[in-house]
Order: structure tokens, then sequence, then C-alpha cells
């Protein structure tokens, strides 16, 4: 990304979050945990309110006032929120949330496998050593669902392995990828090292032997100017809560071939054609896969989120973060006993994630809370990334559009403070 890419005035930004402006233990509040979910502006908690005293009603049902203007906001924001990732509004699934997008998908595939759906749904069908594939590095809502689909169908799961410098192996992965891979899902941005992963590269070889490719994009809708179609994967996921959004709401994007055939996952109201007492249709998709009462006022002000970000302007805000995320790395690398994760010189955003050699990770975590500094601790739902590793934990720290130079030097401050705070000498042991 160009360092020419425009930018925007933060302490204007930091205005519309009344969150930053709290303590914590008597310091003031850096937050550096946006990749675990991001802090909200004052738009997006105003215009959930403002559904909710105003027009609150359940949507595509009722004749009623309300229940005409409730639906009719639903429909705007899935048309702002789709517009801003790319997308047209008939290949939007309102989830709540990219797990349940995953999930969705796994389980049409599934249930497709089994003999459900349209005639156009056999194309999903698994066989018995059909291969499914992701990559070392995923979140478990990218890699637990296709397990569980591997085991309801006989087929076989397989994996990109990622170097050491925290890239994937795509001299692997052209190996890993074969004539039986039906399905290859990977993250766009790593959500423990930052690393925006190459998504042509490995569409191309998807489509090279025909393979659905899914992609969770969680870590880069919120960073990244994101164009679905341009990307050129099948299907997309993500959640509101991690771009500023409300809690319980996300998305699935699909092209619209594929999305028409694949079979629904849950079913009930809302979802239907007819219904008899022995069977049901369903409508097209979108709708399809939106069994149930919808999260209405949260798509709402997730299209308030929509606006905000479009409105700093995506390339601004992915400059703005990637800055500070090599701030952040080249101070770590500066500090005695710290090891970065995945410290390649790659295309990424604002995350790091690294460990304290001698201290446990949410012993650090603890330290920087106490001075006011919030971090994320743990595995980051990646287990098998640490594994990759040698690591059970790290500390991660992870940058939003309201981040500053000033808190990130607080946060390094901090974490050159962690070892001699510990007693811990240049040998990782205690002194």
């Amino acid at each position: 990304m160009s360092t020419t890419a425009p930018v925007f005035d933060v302490t204007a930004v930091r205005g519309d979050f009344p969150i930053l402006s709290q303590t914590v233990h008597g310091s003031p509040l850096v937050y550096l945990d946006s990749g675990a979910t991001s802090q909200k502006p004052t738009s997006v908690l105003d215009a959930e309110i403002d559904f909710l005293t105003r027009a609150n009603s359940a949507v595509h049902r009722g004749a009623h006032t309300l229940a005409g203007e409730a639906t009719e906001l639903f429909e705007d924001a899935r048309a702002t929120v789709s517009r801003f990732v790319g997308a047209q509004p008939e290949e939007f699934v309102w989830t709540s949330g990219a797990t349940a997008a995953l999930n969705l998908v796994a389980y049409a595939i599934g249930n497709a496998t089994a003999g459900r759906g349209a005639p156009s749904s056999a194309r999903f069908a698994l066989a018995p050593g059909d291969e499914l594939v992701v990559t070392e590095s995923e979140h478990h809502a990218n890699l637990i669902p296709w397990q569980e689909l591997a085991a309801r169908t006989g087929a076989v799961l397989k994996h990109i392995p990622v170097r050491d410098d925290g890239t994937l192996d795509l001299e692997a992965a052209v190996s890993v990828i074969t004539g039986r891979t039906r399905v290859v899902a990977f993250s766009h941005v790593s959500n423990v090292l930052g690393i925006v992963n190459p998504v042509s590269e490995l569409v191309a070889l998807a489509r090279e032997v025909g393979a659905l490719t899914v992609l969770d994009a969680c870590q880069s809708v919120p960073h990244l100017p994101f164009d679905f179609a341009a990307l050129g994967v099948d299907l997309a996921a993500f959640s509101g809560h991690k771009m500023l959004g409300p809690y319980g709401v996300g998305a699935l994007v699909g092209r619209s071939d594929v999305l028409d055939a694949l079979p629904p996952f849950l079913t009930g109201g809302s979802m239907v054609t007819t219904v008899t007492l022995d069977e049901a249709g369903f409508l097209p998709a979108p709708q399809k896969f939106e069994a149930g009462t919808q999260p209405v006022s949260q798509a709402i002000g997730l299209a308030a989120a929509a606006r905000y970000l479009d409105a700093l302007g995506m390339a601004g805000v992915h400059e703005h973060e990637r800055r500070l995320g090599v701030r952040m790395m080249e101070g770590l690398r500066r500090i005695d006993g710290v090891r970065l994760l995945g410290d390649a010189d790659a295309e990424r955003i604002g995350i790091a994630s690294f460990d304290v050699d001698g201290v446990h990770a949410h012993d650090v975590g603890q330290f920087l809370d106490d001075r006011g500094v919030a971090v994320r601790v743990g595995h980051h739902c990646a287990k098998p990334l640490h594994a990759r590793f040698g690591l059970t934990a790290s500390v991660r720290a992870s940058t939003s559009v309201f981040t500053t130079d000033d808190e990130v030097d607080v946060f390094l401050d901090a974490v050159e403070g962690v070892r001699p705070f510990f007693g811990v000498g240049a040998t990782g042991g205690r002194s």
C-alpha cells in the first residue's frame, strides 16, 4: 500500500468513541484488542437506538407501518454493507457472525452430500476420499467446521503449512491441492500474524481443480479496501463486531450461482414459499439462508459502521493501521527477550503477536492491563498455529482507526518493563 494513501484526523476520530475517555487502574485506556472486538463509534450506537425507539418491528411480516419501515431499513442495511464489501444485495446473507457463516457453508455442503436441495446442489456433494483444504494458520471457526464435515462425509482434511516467517508455503500448496480437492478454505489475513495471505494465488490453484473457495475475511473487511468481486473467491465470511459494528451480526457473501445451488442449513419461518405437513419449498438466496427472526437493529448498526468506515476511506484506514503495525513490530524487535510471531517482510495489517521469554502470556497481559493497556492473551482461537511455533499462548496487540502513535509507544514502554518486573534474566530464568 502506498504511503500516499489519504489520511484522516485520528484526534477527531477518537472523539467519536466515548469509551476511549476512561481510565484503567489510574492510567488512560490504551485499547489494543480490536482484533478480538472493536470499539463502537457514537453513530453506530445511535443507529441502533434510533431504530429501537422509532421503528422497532419484525421484518418481512406484518402489514402495519412499523413493519414496513423496519423492513425497508433492514434491506437498506443489506444494500449498504454489501456495497461496502463489493457485492450485490442478492449475494449477501445476514448471519450472527463469521462463525455462523462458515458453519452454514459446511453444513450446506453436508446437506448436499446427503442428497438434500435442488438438483444443482449435487455439484457440492462429497464422496469418501474427497479433500477439504485449509491452512495451518486458520482460526478455529475456519477449521473445526471442516473437521466436522470431513467426519460426517468421509472426506479428508488437509492443510497448507506455514513457513517459519509466518507466510504460507505456496510451493507446498501446489501439492496439497489436488484433483480430489473440493473446498479450499483460508483466511484473508491471519488473526494472529496480521499477514495478508496471497488470495489470488490460492484462488488460481483452487480453480485449476474446480474447488470451491471460502474466505475468512474477519481481519480484512475492517482493515483493508475489500472487493469481493475482484478477489474472485466463491464465498466470504465476516463479523460486524470486528468492524466497529454491533455484536451478533455478520454476513456470508457468495457468488449468486453458488448461493442458488447450495441447499439451506437452518430452516423454519421466513425462508419458505409453500409448506405442508410433509414438505416445504424454499425462497431463493439470500432469504433461504435467513430462517427465523433476524438481527434487525444489529444490521442497521452495521450499516452505520460501514458508512463510518467508508467516510474515513479504507485506503487511509489501512495505511494508518499498517504504519502503526510497523511501529509496533520495530519496537518489539528492539526489546530483549521478545520473539515476534510471523516476522515476515510481507503485506500486513496492524497486528503484532509475540512471546516474552520466561514470562507467561497471561502474566504479560495482566502486567500491561495494570498500566491501562488492553491486549489479547492466549492462543487466539488458533491452537495449531501456536503449536507450529512451539507455543501454547502469545500476546497480541491490534490497532484500529482510533489508535495513535503515542499509544503504541506507551505499549512498547510497558512491554520493555515486563522482564525486569518479573525478575527474568538474560537466559530466561528468574534472577
